[in-house]
């Protein structure tokens, strides 16, 4: 005889069977016993609350009231047919609906019985009545598994639910799991943290999840179920971080040469702030260990990353190795080269870019020049990934705006070396330092959290549409100070599906308010060519025009300092990293 364990395949759970464990399978990805018992509800009803039938409205959700069965009478035929019956307590009475099931209603409903209905009270020709509603005998039995006062509900779908695995049906399946196998749910959490934390078994918490005994207990099972998550995913991303460490060996940076010292002596035309000379000095203690770095420098737009990025490479370079930075965007590479070349003139280093609209004859000369160790530092796109890439000693990458590349577009970069380089990833994005433990966990997380010296804390406003005017007054207040201004929509033309304000609407708009000659308008969107794009968004950096148009192809877009207000229209369309 098969005796059943968690791990048992779910068609042999009673109640199941082949036709719906394939529905499970197909539907919800359900496989066995234990991954039915994670399907947790996504809400529950209090089914603590009695309504008597003369205190019901049709403005009440879900309703449960005490009654007898005093009548009951199959009306029409076909499929009108439908059965009616009589609800009734001290109060009143309410007609009980059923369309379907009706030969189980007419062997299983009986009159004269108590029960307790559940369901939406809907008022028609002056009459209250529940279609389809839940019945169970009065008194709920004491043993009844989930006839608790805080009814599971789970999501399901309209397969499942032909196949009578609708909410209800789901709720009778893990009835029979936590009945049958409640002694194999083992502990998976230490004794000692259970105990710091408060926190309850893994098997009351399964229990609760399903079937609660009280509020209180429901929050207890939620709390141990998330916790237990994280917990091990936490787990995962630093055993990771631990088999990366083993796994992969990384270049010593063990000199602080005539590059760096120079660059920070003679040619940096600022000071850096004590964040910036915190994260460069963690930089430079990771290098020295001999594993791989994998760093995330996070930062607000102008704290300065571009800064440390440069200065790291230039250690790198320092070492014997070469550097690379990669960007999500062409504009973001060029913008990357072009303040780099500005920092450095044609000093201490060679730096290259290489993107999609590098020319043929251009690539074949940057491509020898890179094997050839020529080339200290190359900026580039996506391009940098692509076979013919060839490094002669790749020491350091430095991913910009990393959110934006794919795990296996990464990697791709680390192969380009015998021993893996060092991965410094930046991001403007600003992220909670517990989230990017959870989402980088395998990344020591550096913090840029400080602005130099002179910068204006940056004031975020929200305006509703009747204060539009007002703020075309301070645009134009602004750019007669001779600042520029970013205004970003979130769709180029008019959507039938979403009524939001677009590009197209929003240049008319502008044009009326700011008219020619005096104010000239940029306008940049994906749909437009790579070359009109580039011509547009250099006449705003040059500052031949004053306001530049776009959609979300300049998120991590153009970098200009004159630019003093970016407007935001719809800003509940677009995400936090954007």
């Amino acid at each position: 005889m098969y005796t059943a364990t968690l791990d048992s395949p779910i068609e042999y759970l009673k109640g199941v069977g082949p036709a719906r464990a394939e529905l499970l399978k197909k539907e919800l990805g359900i496989f066995l016993y234990k991954q039915l018992l994670d399907y947790y509800p996504f809400r529950y009803i209090d089914r603590t609350r009695f309504y008597k039938i003369n205190t019901l409205n049709s403005e009440l959700p879900l309703v449960q009231i005490v009654g007898r069965i005093t009548g009951k009478e199959t009306i029409g035929d076909k499929h009108k047919k439908r059965i009616v019956a009589k609800f009734t307590d001290e109060t009143g009475t309410i007609e009980l609906v059923w369309f379907q099931s009706l030969k189980w209603v007419e062997e299983n409903v009986m009159r004269g019985k108590v029960y307790i209905a559940f369901g939406k009270p809907v008022l028609f020709n002056g009459v209250f009545s529940i279609s389809h509603p839940d019945l169970e005998s009065y008194p709920r039995p004491n043993t009844a598994t989930g006839n608790l006062t805080l009814q599971p509900i789970y999501n399901s779908t309209e397969k499942l639910k032909k196949r009578f695995l609708d909410s209800k049906g789901i709720q009778k399946l893990q009835s029979a799991i936590i009945e049958q196998h409640l002694r194999e749910i083992y502990e998976t959490v230490p004794a000692y943290i259970l105990d710091k934390y408060r926190l309850v078994s893994k098997r009351d918490a399964l229990l609760n999840i399903h079937f609660p005994e009280s509020a209180e207990s429901l929050q207890n099972a939620q709390r141990r179920l998330k916790f237990e998550e994280l917990f091990f995913l936490q787990l995962h991303m630093l055993h990771s971080k631990q088999m990366r460490i083993l796994k992969f060996r990384g270049s010593l940076f063990s000199t602080v040469g005539n590059n760096v010292n120079t660059f920070y002596n003679e040619i940096l035309p600022f000071e850096l702030t004590e964040a910036q000379k915190r994260v460069i000095k963690e930089i430079r203690i990771d290098t020295q260990r001999g594993v791989q770095m994998n760093r995330l420098v996070q930062g607000d737009v102008g704290s300065g990353k571009t800064v440390v990025a440069l200065m790291s490479m230039l250690l790198a370079n320092d070492n014997g190795f070469q550097a690379c930075m990669m960007a999500p965007t062409e504009i973001l590479a060029r913008q990357h080269h072009a303040s780099l070349v500005d920092l450095l003139g044609d000093k201490l280093v060679k730096v290259a870019i290489l993107t999609g609209s590098t020319s043929k004859k251009q690539r074949v000369t940057l491509h020898e020049q890179l094997e050839a160790g020529e080339i200290d530092i190359l900026v580039g796109t996506h391009a940098l990934i692509e076979d013919k890439v060839q490094f002669k000693n790749l020491g350091l990458v430095v991913i910009d705006e990393q959110h934006r590349f794919g795990v296996e577009q990464r990697s791709k970069l680390w192969k380009k070396n015998a021993v893996p380089p060092h991965i410094l990833v930046m991001t403007a994005t600003p992220i909670p330092r517990t989230l990017a433990m959870t989402l980088y966990g395998d990344l020591d997380v550096s913090m840029i959290d400080e602005l130099p010296k002179g910068r204006k804390a940056i004031v975020t406003r929200h305006l509703f549409e009747g204060q539009r005017v007002r703020m075309f007054g301070f645009m134009r207040e602004e750019i007669k100070k001779g600042r520029q201004v970013y205004v970003v929509y979130p769709l180029i033309k008019e959507s039938e599906k979403l009524d939001l304000l677009h590009l197209e609407a929003g240049i008319e708009q502008l044009s009326y308010q700011f008219p020619l000659p005096e104010y000239q308008i940029s306008i940049v969107h994906g749909q437009m060519k790579n070359a009109d794009k580039q011509f547009e968004m250099q006449k705003f950096v040059e500052g031949r025009s004053q306001i530049m148009v776009a959609t979300t192809v300049i998120e991590v877009g153009v970098n200009v300092p004159n630019a003093s207000i970016m407007i935001i229209e719809n800003a509940e369309r677009f995400g936090l990293s954007q």
